[in-house]
């Protein structure tokens, strides 16, 4: 029997017409083109329903009220499709396949995100190839998972970055290897998938409501004053973005012990590297141990999307900084790499 897919049309890119002002969201544009293309009638394709959204979102306008809008129209859908495809703008699909996995409990089916760079109505478009292909993951392999598909790779979502602006090859997953590979076949990558949960039931969607949290990237000269503000209340949590494996300014007394008292006040500081590959390690420099002593805590090899997600998820789950603190530097989702003395995988 063929496999039916749920397509959830956000917005972006890949469903857009040209007009006198440029590419612009039309409603049911997509739709119309998708089913005058001979490629999706094809039998080797999943029967597909699309729904459009109403307003189509533009992903610059992305926020946690739309994360939450998707997660329960999937979970509305669930036990009726094989799969799930969500078409999103590209600049802040990594945010949002970052967030969805902690917010889709007991996922046993897949949930690919994908997109384009050119509409698909263009002839030189990637949005074929990526719609197609995504369909085909969707429909075929049962991989628990919230993905990212683009331009020929399927990412962990709450890997996922987005690393260039104008090239197919958009984004990258710097600290995890692909789940999966599009060429001539479609191969996945299964050791590197996480396993379905024991007991499958219908997914459960956990709200992500919290919106008091900030990243801040570090950069030589800042000032105290500047990171202070930031940290005044109502902020929550917050995620450094450091140098290298972790480090920051120890000499700069002031900030320090901005960050102390801070932290003193309940607000969780997470590390996290502005480099796009490796690990946090605050033990190794003492401009790392000196964030350490602060009570900042180590964010591994979250990236920035997954990093702000999780600390969005644990505080709309009600739990106090202390909570947070501990489940920060836990693995939830497959979202980050512990050391091997500590590679326990948890659940929440």
């Amino acid at each position: 029997m063929r496999k039916s897919i749920y397509v959830a049309y956000t917005g972006g890119t890949i469903g857009m017409a040209k007009s006198s002002d440029g590419y612009k969201p039309v409603t049911g544009y997509l739709e119309q083109l998708m089913a005058s293309m001979p490629e999706f009638k094809n039998s080797i394709m999943p029967r597909y329903e699309i729904h459009e959204y109403e307003p189509l979102i533009d992903s610059s306008n992305m926020s946690p009220k739309w994360w939450l809008h998707i997660a329960r129209d999937i979970a509305a859908n669930y036990a009726a499709f094989d799969g799930f495809v969500v078409l999103h703008g590209t600049d802040t699909m990594a945010y949002t396949a970052s967030a969805l996995p902690f917010m889709l409990q007991g996922l046993a089916k897949p949930v690919i995100l994908t997109g384009s760079q050119i509409p698909l109505c263009e002839l030189r478009s990637d949005a074929r190839e990526n719609l197609i292909t995504a369909m085909l993951i969707a429909a075929r392999f049962a991989i628990p998972e919230v993905c990212l598909f683009f331009g020929n790779r399927l990412l962990r979502g709450n890997r996922s970055v987005k690393v260039n602006a104008i090239g197919f090859n958009a984004f990258s997953s710097p600290n995890y290897p692909d789940l999966g590979t599009a060429g001539i076949n479609i191969d996945i990558h299964w050791k590197n998938v996480l396993p379905a949960p024991e007991q499958k039931h219908d997914v459960q969607v956990k709200a992500i409501t919290e919106s008091r949290v900030a990243a801040l990237r570090l950069f030589p000269g800042m000032a105290a004053q500047v990171v202070e503000n930031i940290l005044s209340d109502p902020i929550k949590g917050l995620v450094l973005e450091t140098y290298g494996v972790g480090n920051g300014p120890s000499n700069n007394k002031d900030l320090i012990y901005v960050l102390e008292q801070a932290v003193k006040r309940g607000v969780v500081v997470i590390n996290c590297s502005q480099c796009l590959q490796g690990i946090v390690d605050m033990d190794s420099y003492a401009t790392g141990s000196a964030l350490a002593r602060a009570g900042v805590i180590n964010g591994y090899d979250m990236t920035t999307e997954a990093a702000l997600a999780k600390t969005f998820y644990l505080f709309s789950r009600n739990f106090d900084g202390e909570q947070v603190k501990r489940k920060i530097s836990e693995n939830l989702r497959g979202e980050l790499t512990l050391p091997v003395t500590d590679s326990k995988f948890h659940t929440l």
